[in-house]
């Protein structure tokens, strides 16, 4: 985990800037640096080819889903360093090529290998870490792709290999709103615990069509309970409106804008008509997870995207009422992954122990609150619960912070980073949070 690099004038000077704004709090100064420095110092890996490896801390193998949200509180650096700019800039072109590989993977070797899940019964290859389908998967690249953009103007990165890649994550969402009939895709994972695998033979449980795209996977790795992942379908139909954006500005290719758009359109009619449950104490809410025959999942998982994460993602606004009723619930004791500890209160996962908390949840749960003093309150939980270590981790016991999950866990640490970045009124320039800090003039 150590490394000789030397830190960027341009995250020093965001290093800096939070120490001005939290002068008094030594704790946090010192937490803040050691989180923000480590993604770059110990998980980028620039490649010959130009593009960037990124792998995701204690695991040698780059998620296309962790790769994106490690790097991008640095797109706030990459807004004057040209070189954190191409850093970034071999992130996406790197995911966009493992698209092309194969769009079904979620996590990737450095090169073919043969690391990762060989034996899984599924169509592998030596390049492939592990190929778990996730909506969020093609997402994330998308997202970074945009954001990248927005930040530093930059548009060499949506190239043919780009256009190629988009066309294909359009064709799998498209077979995957009717998983049953038109997708090629299974996985089975033998002698492993339930959530780790897909049952009917590797298709998952059984869906109708909706308008959503299926989903065999969490952003956990845990399996669907129900092939409809409503927050993975809410980030689609966003990063989707950022892909006819691109398509129509930069590609100059009102087909694909066209494709992009009927997409989204389609995506977000199904959620809101198989996806809202008017609960009897809540209201109309959001449910986690449907199968489009009336059954679903009432829950919440810590990883991103989650429904508490929905504003952040920018599917609807931070004070949206069916969002703020689901929020309701989810920070609840009604939400099963909702608990409550002596240390801290807040969502975990069934990928985790029982009573464990997340601290992706919490900087989520600090980002999406519209409330100043909830979220120094959060930030304060979050301080107090890095089990002496100055990092933050997958999960940790709600009772002793000091029993976690992932000593080295790079995405935690840049959420972490993003949350107090956020409280210093800086975010990336085209995210939804960006525009609310903006618009709250903070």
């Amino acid at each position: 985990m150590s490394s000789e690099k030397t830190i960027p004038q341009s995250l020093t000077r965001l290093i800096d800037e939070v120490k001005e704004h939290f002068p008094e709090d030594q704790k946090l100064q010192e937490m803040f640096e050691q989180c923000f420095v480590n993604t770059y110092e110990t998980t980028l890996m620039p490649q010959e080819d130009g593009t960037t490896f990124v792998i995701t801390g204690d695991i040698p193998a780059m998620w296309l889903r962790d790769s994106a949200a490690q790097v991008r509180p640095y797109l706030l650096a990459a807004e004057e360093d040209e070189e954190m700019a191409k850093l970034i800039e071999g992130v996406v072109r790197r995911q966009m090529n493992y698209i092309l590989q194969d769009p079904y993977a979620n996590a990737f070797n450095e090169t073919s290998n043969g690391k990762g899940h060989q034996a899984d019964i599924t169509d592998m290859s030596p390049i492939i870490w592990e190929r778990k389908y996730e909506i969020d998967s093609l997402c994330y690249p998308i997202q970074l792709s945009y954001l990248l953009w927005k930040s530093t103007g930059k548009t060499t990165h949506f190239d043919e290999t780009f256009s190629q890649a988009l066309t294909k994550i359009l064709h799998v969402w498209r077979v995957e709103q009717n998983h049953e009939e038109e997708s090629p895709y299974s996985f089975e994972r033998l002698d492993v615990r339930q959530s780790d695998t897909l049952n009917r033979n590797g298709k998952g449980s059984k869906t109708v069509k909706t308008g959503m795209t299926w989903s065999g996977f969490r952003p956990s790795d845990d399996a669907c309970l129900y092939g409809y992942l409503v927050p993975a379908n809410m980030f689609a139909v966003v990063v989707l409106g950022y892909a006819t954006e691109i398509s129509r500005d930069i590609l100059k290719d009102e087909n694909l804008a066209t494709q992009c758009d009927q997409l989204a359109f389609e995506i977000k009619a199904g959620i809101e008509e198989f996806a809202v449950l008017e609960h009897p104490i809540y209201g109309d809410m959001y449910v986690y997870e449907t199968d489009g025959m009336g059954r679903y999942n009432l829950m919440d998982d810590a990883n991103v995207p989650s429904l508490l994460a929905s504003p952040y993602l920018g599917w609807c606004q931070f004070d949206d009422k069916t969002y703020l009723n689901t929020r309701s619930f989810l920070l609840s004791r009604d939400n099963p992954y909702y608990y409550e500890g002596k240390a801290a209160n807040g969502i975990g996962s069934p990928h985790t122990p029982d009573h464990y908390i997340w601290h992706i949840a919490l900087a989520i749960e600090g980002m999406t609150t519209t409330d100043t003093a909830e979220k120094m309150r959060i930030l304060e939980v979050m301080k107090q619960t890095d089990g002496g270590t100055g990092f933050m981790h997958e999960g940790f016991n709600t009772d002793q912070p000091e029993e976690f999950t992932r000593e080295w866990f790079s995405w935690a640490n840049s959420m972490f980073s993003e949350f107090v970045l956020s409280l210093c009124g800086l975010a990336v320039k085209g995210s939804p949070l960006h525009k609310r800090l903006q618009e709250t003039n903070i």
